[in-house]
């Protein structure tokens, strides 16, 4: 009988090229993911795919994790990029076809360094701010954004009433929106000079 793996043991094994770890974490977070794709996008078919893209980019950056981080943040910023990228994409599309003019948008184009870049910058932003929110705040908005439960789920595994749980998510937003915007939050240590990455997070957090 095998002997159920820590998700850093699991990332460990991801970095060795296990296709079994690569499999259970596929398992544990297509969903919350999928979830979170499809409230974008709004298409079956495209978050299908999209879900697809973000998982091929984990097993292509297997490597380079931290294993002592959890890999839901990272999952969660690649799968928002991807999604506001077909959109923004969509929108391109149909602005050719009405002949007007569309700006060139550089965060279209997929695979890039500046895309890998971009991800682990934003990733790191993400969980910095994370990290200093109170205790079931933060636990309200892991269970929420990165594992993909809905508010009446949350409000029963943390013991709360779903008004509080949607009241925790918007002041968490609200404290991480700041945080990277470089305003100083709570934690009285702001994120700066971080360019793209503070641009796409303000989107992702609804800033602008």
């Amino acid at each position: 009988m095998l002997v159920p793996r820590s998700e850093s043991e699991q990332m460990m094994a991801l970095a060795r090229g296990e296709i079994r770890a690569f499999d259970a974490l596929y398992r544990q977070y297509q969903q919350p993911v999928y979830a979170n794709i499809l409230k974008l996008v709004k298409d079956v078919a495209a978050a299908e795919d999209l879900l697809q893209e973000v998982f091929i980019a984990l097993w292509e950056h297997r490597r380079a994790f931290d294993p002592r981080r959890p890999v839901g943040g990272w999952l969660f910023v690649v799968s928002h990029h991807k999604a506001a990228s077909y959109l923004r994409k969509r929108l391109r599309e149909a602005a050719a076809l009405s002949a007007a003019p569309a700006p060139d948008d550089p965060a279209v184009e997929q695979g890039t360094t500046a895309d890998t870049e971009r991800f682990e910058q934003q990733w790191a932003l993400v969980e910095a701010a994370v990290e200093h929110l109170p205790a079931r705040q933060q636990r309200v908005f892991r269970l929420c954004r990165y594992e993909g439960k809905s508010a009446e789920e949350a409000a029963a595994l943390v013991g709360i009433s779903v008004a509080s749980v949607k009241d925790y998510l918007k002041q968490a937003t609200l404290f991480i929106r700041s945080e990277v915007r470089g305003r100083p939050g709570r934690s009285g240590r702001p994120f700066t000079n971080m360019g793209a990455a503070v641009s796409g997070l303000l989107l992702l957090f609804g800033g602008g």
